[in-house]
């Protein structure tokens, strides 16, 4: 589990792609500093099994699966990418929980500066926009985000000038793909109502009188 608090931007080493499966080597320093053989790296948003490392660089298989459903695809040799190590038991929660299993790819429409933070709009596969509510949350290659704003197929968020300085989406244009994570409560949530809650007598309904969605 991860909380998308991205602890370093690190880069990618090599990148051998073998039709729909990759190795992929990056390299970085924070995430190295305790890493194992067997430990779970978030690279964007898609957690990944060290499989070997050295002082400076860390490998990764990535699988058909993975590969279909992020924007791995579109990384090369010196690409950036957002890291963080699986949350250690007892460490401090920062974030929102955050699986590292990617839900679907996502694209920027438009991003506006205002004051200090620059608001990113983000198309989103038309099956994952129920998942979203304002004031809820999303991660975006792997950033833990606030929604502020639905609409149709489209998300709004916000991003401070430290997570355009310390994420690799300060980086991101308009028409540039981002992996995205729906919010794991409201996924279940969805999942309860559609596969049993209504035969229950929870319905959607409830659920928004009572105040929980």
């Amino acid at each position: 589990m991860f909380t998308g608090i991205i602890e370093e931007i690190g880069s990618i080493a090599s990148m051998e792609q073998k039709e729909e499966t990759m190795d992929v080597t990056i390299e970085a320093s924070v995430i190295l500093e305790d890493v194992k053989e067997g430990d779970s790296i978030s690279i964007n948003g898609v957690c990944l099994t060290v499989t070997t490392f050295t002082d400076t660089t860390a490998s990764f298989e990535v699988m058909p699966e993975t590969f279909r459903a992020t924007n791995f695809k579109d990384l090369k040799a010196g690409s950036r990418v957002n890291l963080e190590r699986a949350l250690a038991a007892g460490g401090r929660f920062g974030g929102h929980i955050v699986s590292g299993h990617i839900d679907g790819v996502g694209k920027i429409v438009s991003k506006t500066p205002e004051a200090n933070a620059v608001y990113y709009e983000i198309e989103l596969p038309q099956d994952l926009s129920r998942y979203f509510i304002h004031k809820g949350s999303i991660a975006v290659d792997g950033t833990s985000l606030t929604v502020f704003g639905v609409k149709g197929d489209t998300v709004l968020i916000s991003l401070i000038p430290h997570t355009m300085e310390h994420t690799v989406l300060g980086n991101k244009e308009q028409g540039d793909e981002v992996n995205i994570e729906c919010d794991m409560i409201g996924k279940y949530i969805a999942h309860f109502i559609e596969r049993q809650g209504s035969a229950e007598g929870v319905s959607e309904a409830f659920l928004k009188e009572n105040g929980y969605v």
